[in-house]
């Protein structure tokens, strides 16, 4: 009864776009009616010119979906699994399925270049820049000075990108070592050797050289031992450090005369020893390189100077030229024998001011001074050989230096005293006391 007055009264008061409108409608929900029932075994409905679905029932067991089917859900398809069975849970891909090799792609987010194989890793130092150069070599050069290690050096400027200022570390270390003493520009000198054909060409150091002599006028003003850049270039070509003919590209060519003065020397220093051996002691043997005898021989000379001059100052700074602060107590022991040895009281005096001040700058320790008087104490048995009144000289000198506090108390008491015979008086014309 219902459907045919809902027939009549569309055939009645509806109007033809309003029939058609209603007749589309119903074909769409006959279709999403389809989509959901569908399964593998369900044959394909048709719909009646009515708009009336047939087949199943969309709400019978048949044509609810399990959880687990790999069935496509959405009514598309032939219905087989999906991405053909290799899209489960824990599935890596279908049976039998081989993977080829895949290159990484460079521009892929998840691309870690530390993970890659073939990657090499290198460090990379910057090159250091003209004002860094300074501030780096000045150590090593200084820390050298300490230690005459040449390997040491080498294993730190191998750590230094010096780029194209390599050859600017040579310059500085002589300008360093000529603000120095002796034994550091024999160092400086051990050095070049050394670097050469290892961190620096011959070529380099050439360079190095030629540098120095350009700027010599301002490292004079600085430096008033400059002009010894000529022992350094007749050394260098001794060394093979520079090449033998060096000297010979500037004849004629030197406008600046401390430039060419340092050349000329250096010209005549390599034509005097024709043994160019004999350069290897262009610097002098310094510190405790030097032979003991030699070493005796400048002290007792330094302290007949000063008996005649008197100047404090210039023995101490002869003491300090010859480098061997372990050596100083032979300094005492000389002193103390020559105090025994001389003729009048003016020499004792003269010689506790000279261990005073020595001991005031700290040029002589404690140690060396003790060790100084001691070897004088146990030679004094053989100096009474010679100097009968070796023991009355020794006293009073003890004495007299404890009183201005260059020896200890400790060692004013060590000094020996010889029993003597004792006078009555010592006016008594020589009666002697029983």
């Amino acid at each position: 009864g219902d459907s045919s007055s809902d027939a009549i009264e569309v055939n009645g008061n509806w109007t033809p776009q309003e029939k058609a409108l209603h007749e589309a409608r119903l074909k769409a929900k006959a279709k999403r009616r389809l989509r959901k029932s569908s399964s593998r075994n369900s044959t394909s409905d048709s719909f009646s010119e009515s708009g009336d679905m047939g087949g199943v029932d969309p709400h019978s067991p048949k044509s609810k979906v399990l959880p687990n089917d790999r069935k496509s859900r959405m009514g598309k398809g032939r219905g087989l699994p999906k991405k053909g069975g290799a899209g489960g849970k824990g599935v890596w891909g279908a049976a039998g399925m081989v993977y080829e090799v895949e290159e990484p792609d460079i521009r892929d987010p998840n691309y870690d270049e530390s993970s890659q194989g073939d990657t090499v890793y290198a460090k990379v130092v910057p090159e250091i820049d003209e004002k860094e150069l300074e501030k780096m070599v000045n150590p090593i050069v200084q820390e050298y000075f300490e230690h005459g290690d040449t390997k040491e050096v080498e294993l730190l400027l191998k750590e230094l990108n010096l780029g194209h200022h390599k050859y600017e570390f040579s310059s500085m270390a002589v300008s360093l070592s000529l603000e120095g003493k002796a034994s550091h520009r024999e160092l400086t000198s051990r050095l070049l050797s050394d670097l050469t054909n290892k961190m620096m060409s011959q070529s380099e150091m050439a360079r190095a050289f030629d540098k120095m002599l350009k700027e010599l006028p301002d490292l004079i003003l600085d430096t008033p031992e400059a002009p010894l850049v000529s022992q350094f270039i007749a050394r260098a070509i001794a060394d093979h450090v520079l090449p033998m003919s060096f000297l010979d590209c500037y004849k004629g060519k030197v406008d600046c005369e401390h430039a060419r003065v340092a050349l000329d020397r250096a010209t005549v220093l390599l034509s005097m020893k024709k043994e160019v051996v004999r350069l290897d002691n262009v610097w002098g043997v310094g510190g405790g390189l030097r032979p003991v005898k030699h070493l005796i021989k400048e002290m007792n000379l330094l302290l007949k100077e000063y008996l005649i001059s008197g100047d404090v100052a210039e023995a101490e700074r002869c003491l300090r030229d010859l480098e061997v602060p372990h050596f100083h107590h032979e300094l005492v022991y000389e002193a103390v024998v020559m105090v025994l040895e001389a003729s009048g009281d003016n020499a004792g005096q003269m010689m506790m001011k000279l261990l005073q001040s020595f001991w005031k700058s700290g040029l002589v320790t404690i140690d060396q001074m003790n060790r100084g008087f001691q070897r004088v104490y146990d030679e004094l048995p053989e100096i009474s050989l010679d100097v009968p009144h070796a023991h009355t000289i020794m006293e009073g000198f003890v004495d007299l230096c404890f009183q201005e506090a260059v020896i200890t108390k400790q060692l004013r008491d060590a000094c020996p005293s010889r029993g003597r015979k004792r006078f009555v008086s010592e006016g008594d014309g020589g009666i002697i006391k029983n």
